[in-house]
């Protein structure tokens, strides 16, 4: 059974239960970014994935900037994004 993309609020649910603690204007910036950009959830949830493995907290200028260099790519998914951060040399991960 192929695992179904999280929405982003489910996401983020998960990540507290993992420990990370999201304050007010980091939310706020995940909701400007989706709503900004117009990205699926998948990219989203992606964008924030690498800018808490890259950042070490999330960075809500720096998640954005990631957001829109993905989606001016032509980025549509975890799979591709990661491929594209790695070839490109955008991230240390």
């Amino acid at each position: 059974m192929v695992k179904s993309v999280r929405t982003v609020e489910e996401y983020l649910h998960y990540l507290e239960s993992k420990g990370f603690q999201f304050q007010e204007d980091a939310i706020g910036f995940i909701f400007f970014g989706k709503h900004y950009t117009n990205a699926s959830d998948e990219i989203i949830n992606t964008a924030i994935e690498l800018t808490l493995k890259v950042q070490k907290t999330f960075d809500g200028s720096f998640y954005v900037s990631l957001l829109e260099t993905l989606l001016s790519n032509k980025i549509e998914t975890r799979t591709e994004a990661i491929k594209f951060v790695k070839e490109n040399e955008l991230l240390a991960i």
